[in-house]
């Protein structure tokens, strides 16, 4: 017999005093308790790791409260304790009860064309199989095993249910008419370009605040909140996708944002303190509002400030051509090799992606030959996982966001080759359900941040669309 149990409560503590270790995950694969899923469709969210547990657990909207603790720090110091979230556990005969992640193998992908997350488990001979989804207000977890009889135990709490199979069916029917109403890809888009543009449509769907419009980066602690940066680019992506009605509610709720007040926002828009404002949001508001349709904010000095790379204020590539002053992009030139470098009057300071925005979603034609050469240049020096956010970037590992937006302005260009070198890097960076991770480790492409990052989904979407543009 196989016998699975369910353990953990909502609120469940993965953090003491003790310094845990956090278990050791299987070969190849991530630690457990780092999500590397995300289940929902804009009210509850929850983030599912390799192994079928749920690590993180949001309400009301994916930048909403925590219901389970899971602290980003502890995740990074590998200090989790063994007991967090909701854990299936599998006892084999009269074997112990054992975590997933002391299976023998594990994969997980979703329900195509869904967000219901199956993962599968062997131990040995045995196999079991959890599904899970997110309809509304409600996580609904199904197991099954290569038994006789199969028994699951949960603790009782908000958002379970026991109808699992009513709810997993409604999730996947409600995603798949979701789906439906999109704008589609070009005929001759292949097959994994069609899977990668619904795998991020579905991603933007469930870290989209469906009531609110506040679009969380990703469903892990300390990214659960809104920059308005990754919240411009999600509401590009979905007016090009055929959801004008979700961009122009997420372009609303960032239009009542205080810009000069904070770098992140919560669900309800208060400013999250820790982080000052960076120069980039005001450019990427108003970009977003003019393509819903909606009058942008007042433009905002964009000197002084941090950029997307969230160092100390100074004055940014990044920034200056977000800005209403875009033009001013030109002093960011290296004279002796014309080369656009990240930071003004400083001409060691080495190529940054972000030129890449000059093309889309800023145009700024007279940069179109700089930019053309840096992101050549920083295409050839990527790995096969993608690039860096730019030469002078602290360490070596890919970062997807930056593979993703470079991509989408080669495409509008013409580099069709390089544009299509990136999203080979994309897909080979995407965990095997097909979710983009923050960023990977340079050697391996396993995931080493928060997955997925709703950004890096949305310029994925953007690339695709330029390459494949429907009628």
């Amino acid at each position: 017999m196989v016998a699975v149990v369910a353990a953990g409560a909502l609120l469940v503590s993965g953090g003491s005093g003790a310094d845990p270790e956090t278990p050791r995950g299987l070969p190849g694969m991530p630690p457990p308790f780092l999500g590397v899923a995300v289940l929902g469709d804009g009210e509850l969210t929850a983030a599912v790791d390799a192994y079928g547990d749920v690590v993180d657990l949001r309400a009301p909207g994916p930048a909403g409260r925590a219901l389970i603790e899971n602290p980003a720090d502890r995740q990074a110091a590998g200090t989790v304790a063994a007991d967090t979230g909701i854990q299936p556990w599998v006892r084999i005969g009269d074997g112990p009860a054992l975590p997933m992640w002391r299976a023998d193998r594990v994969r997980q992908r979703y329900l195509p064309g869904t967000s219901v997350l199956r993962t599968v488990a062997w131990f040995g001979g045995a196999r079991v199989e959890v599904r899970q989804a997110v309809r509304g207000g409600e996580l609904a977890v199904a197991v099954d095993g290569d038994a006789s009889a199969v028994r699951l135990r949960m603790s009782e709490g908000r958002g379970f249910v026991t109808r699992a199979p009513r709810v997993l069916a409604e999730a996947a029917a409600s995603d798949r008419r979701w789906l439906s109403r999109s704008r589609p890809l070009g005929a001759t888009a292949p097959a994994w370009a069609e899977r990668m543009y619904e795998r991020s449509l579905l991603v933007l769907r469930a870290l989209t605040d469906r009531r609110a419009g506040a679009v969380a980066a990703g469903a892990r602690d300390g990214w659960a909140y809104v920059w308005p940066r990754d919240a411009g680019a999600v509401a590009l992506a979905f007016d090009a996708a055929g959801y004008p009605a979700a961009a122009r509610k997420i372009v609303r709720f960032l239009l009542d944002l205080d810009l000069s007040a904070a770098a992140r926002f919560d669900g309800n828009g208060d400013p999250v303190p820790g982080r000052g404002p960076q120069g980039d949001a005001p450019g990427w508001v108003a970009v977003a509002a003019r393509t819903a349709g909606l009058d942008p904010p007042s433009p905002l000095p964009w000197r002084n400030l941090p950029d997307y790379w969230e160092e100390e204020p100074g004055d940014y590539l990044a920034n200056a051509i977000a800005s209403a002053d875009g033009t001013k992009t030109a002093l960011f030139i290296r004279k002796s090799s014309r080369r656009l470098v990240r930071r003004l009057e400083d001409p060691e300071s080495g190529l940054d992606s972000a030129a890449a925005w000059a093309v889309r979603p800023f145009s700024i034609p007279d940069l179109y030959p700089q930019v053309r050469a840096a992101m050549l240049q920083l295409v050839r020096s990527g790995g096969r996982f993608g690039t860096t956010p730019g030469e002078d970037w602290p360490g070596e590992d890919p970062w997807s966001a930056p593979t993703a937006w470079t991509a989408w302005s080669l495409a509008a260009l013409g580099e069709r080759r390089a544009a299509l070198r990136l999203l080979g890097a994309l897909r080979r960076s995407a965990t095997p359900a097909g979710d983009l991770p923050e960023r990977v480790d340079a050697r391996t492409g396993v995931p080493r941040s928060t997955t997925p990052l709703a950004w890096s989904h949305a310029f994925a979407i953007l690339a695709l669309r330029e390459l494949w543009p429907s009628r």
